[in-house]
Parts: structure tokens; C-alpha cells; sequence
């Protein structure tokens, strides 16, 4: 028997994670809800005196809005780009514009935003892997 060529797709379900069938991805979809992606970008205000006080302020709103539950998952992005963070919120895009908008670091011109709409399966959440050094 020939070896498989690299080219040739493989035949349905049949991968390295194993089969999922269309029934089983119809029903989870049924279960996706709306949620709001916000990304930060930082500005050049990120660097001036008296930025890191303000943008410790953003931090505890947002430790706010997670206890709330309308924040659900945030993180920080620390890379050589303009992004600072990237956040999903439990709430309707005019809720969240609200609630960015009155961000002390929006207020402050340190951070600018962008928001999309986003459909995903409630209860995913992050894993909960131990850092590693």
C-alpha cells in the first residue's frame, strides 16, 4: 500500500481530536449566547506622569465590574503593539460603551477602545493551568 500523500485530506471526522458530529455541534450552538469583546490600545498619554495611577484606578473598576459579573474575562496584553488588553463582557453593546466610556483611563485619553459583538458557549472560561517560570 502507497504512503498517504501529505496533500489528501483526511476523510470526515477523522482527526487528531477525534469525530465531533454535525448533531452534537448543532445542539452546542443552540447554546451560544451574545457577549462583547472590547480591545485597549494604549495612546502616547500611556506615558506621561501620572498615567500609572490612573490606569490603577481602571484596574479596580474592572475588579469591580468582574465581581459584578459584567466583565467576565480580562486580559492584559503586555507585547511590543499598541494593545494593552483584551476584555469579554456579559453585557449589550450599549451597556459596555457606557461603562467604557466612564473608564477613568478612556476619561483620561491613556487607553482608546474598539468593541465587537461576539457569540460564545457560556461557562467557557480559561484554564486553570499553573504558570510557568
Amino acid at each position: 500500500m502507497p504512503p498517504r500523500s501529505r496533500g489528501r485530506p483526511r476523510p470526515p471526522g477523522r482527526g487528531r481530536l477525534g469525530a465531533v458530529s454535525d448533531e452534537f455541534m448543532k445542539e452546542m450552538l443552540m447554546k451560544t449566547r451574545p457577549y462583547t469583546i472590547v480591545i485597549l490600545h494604549k495612546t502616547p498619554k500611556r506615558d506621561e506622569p501620572g498615567a500609572d495611577a490612573i490606569v490603577w484606578e481602571h484596574g479596580r473598576r474592572n475588579f469591580g465590574l468582574r465581581r459584578d459579573k459584567k466583565l467576565l474575562i480580562v486580559c492584559q496584553v503586555n507585547d511590543s503593539t499598541d494593545m494593552r488588553g483584551l476584555c469579554i463582557f456579559a453585557t449589550k453593546p450599549d451597556e459596555t460603551r457606557k461603562m467604557m466610556d466612564e473608564d477613568p483611563a478612556i476619561r483620561a485619553g491613556i487607553f482608546t477602545y474598539e468593541m465587537h459583538v461576539t457569540e460564545s458557549f457560556p461557562g467557557d472560561s480559561l484554564a486553570a493551568i499553573p504558570h510557568s517560570p
